[in-house]
């Protein structure tokens, strides 16, 4: 079988790569050609496009590189075509990638969308064009599948592959980890800016801000694998700051806490049972018309997914040094870690459980067969 799969950011990349994989274990002879990153690169299969040539934030970036995009786009349809895959597998990244599915459901492949496009949030409008161009969806998120259902769309819930990415990690050896990067015995607070040059720089600035005034703990900046060690150095100028690169999830692992950019890394600290700060600054423009589309009350998953305020959320204008420190003193108060690690238990329940990769791999082979 010939599989095409298209993924976008580093989240993308590692449910792409752990999808490739269960796709190789039910199909061993399986040839598969991918948009990703390193992650599915080393799975194996053959790499069209790097997601970090793609790394556009918000609508005014979209818009200043709509021709760089639109080349992609037109990229992709090519490959695809001379490839003549079996299935096409979307994940994320629904700004290409429903543009894709739309030219490919009329070209008469297969289509398949692994990692719901959020329409729950913003622009259910897509809905008509999803039913259209998608043969089948799966979804990670529990209250996706009720979403669809108001909308006479049967989609499969297959519970969250973060679960499956941080259980079947190897337990870091804490002590070992603090020599390896020069680490003191402070207790650590991960910062983790976000993946993308526009919102690190917004968001890193800020997190650094409050430094000075938590002495007892130990910082440490999580490096993205999509942006080079120079390009943090310039933000964080002459802070004695430790910078840890491409090794989040063994800094989640060690933390004490953390201050997290809004995305999936919120829902993978809450995982790891971290307590947390979510963070969000994007550009004027493009927030004020994110604002106006969106329509959900919280912008983590955490608190999409339990339906409450578990995670404190500091947005836009709110994301300030003064809001920032007290969040964080709040939640290295004993008991309110405490009342966190409580909800966080209850957030894994309602995530499905381990499987989603075997879980889509299974019903995708199954489908072509």
């Amino acid at each position: 079988m010939k599989y095409y799969i298209i993924a976008g950011e580093a989240s993308g990349d590692l449910h792409g790569a752990n999808l490739m994989r269960a796709l190789y274990n039910e199909n061993p002879n399986a040839t598969i050609r991918f948009w990703g990153g390193d992650l599915m690169q080393h799975i194996g299969g053959t790499l069209v496009s790097h997601y970090k040539e793609r790394a556009f934030m918000g609508f005014l970036e979209v818009l200043m590189n709509l021709f760089k995009v639109l080349s992609f786009i037109k990229l992709a349809k090519k490959d695809i075509a001379q490839f003549q895959p079996d299935v096409i597998i979307f994940i994320d990244n629904s700004g290409f990638n429903l543009r894709v599915a739309k030219w490919a459901k009329k070209q008469g492949f297969k289509t398949n969308y692994y990692i719901s496009p959020q329409v729950w949030a913003s622009r259910a409008s897509r809905l008509k064009d999803i039913k259209r161009d998608i043969d089948n969806m799966f979804v990670i998120l529990p209250f996706e599948k009720k979403f669809y259902e108001k909308y006479n769309y049967n989609v499969s819930f297959v519970g969250h592959p973060l679960i499956d990415a941080i259980a079947e990690r190897k337990k870091v050896d804490e002590l070992a980890f603090r020599q390896e990067y020069a680490l003191t015995n402070l207790p650590i607070i991960a910062l983790l800016p976000g993946s993308r040059k526009q919102e690190i720089t917004k968001m890193l600035l800020v997190m650094l801000s409050i430094v000075e005034d938590f002495s007892e703990y130990q910082f440490v900046i999580a490096g993205a694998p999509s942006q080079d060690i120079s390009f943090y150095q310039k933000i964080i100028g002459n802070r004695k700051i430790c910078f840890i690169n491409n090794q989040t999830y063994d800094l989640l692992s060690v933390s004490h806490a953390a201050l997290v950019a809004s995305g999936t890394a919120t829902l993978e600290a809450a995982l790891f049972k971290v307590p947390q700060v979510v963070c969000y600054k994007g550009g004027t423009i493009s927030y004020q018309i994110a604002k106006r589309i969106i329509t959900l009350k919280f912008i983590s998953l955490v608190n999409l997914i339990m339906d409450k305020e578990v995670v404190k959320e500091l947005i836009q204008k709110d994301f300030n040094k003064k809001h920032l420190k007290t969040a964080l003193t709040k939640i290295l108060d004993h008991s309110h870690r405490e009342k966190l690690i409580s909800a966080y238990v209850d957030l894994e329940n309602k995530l499905g459980g381990k499987g989603a990769s075997e879980k889509v791999a299974k019903q995708i082979v199954a489908n072509l067969k």
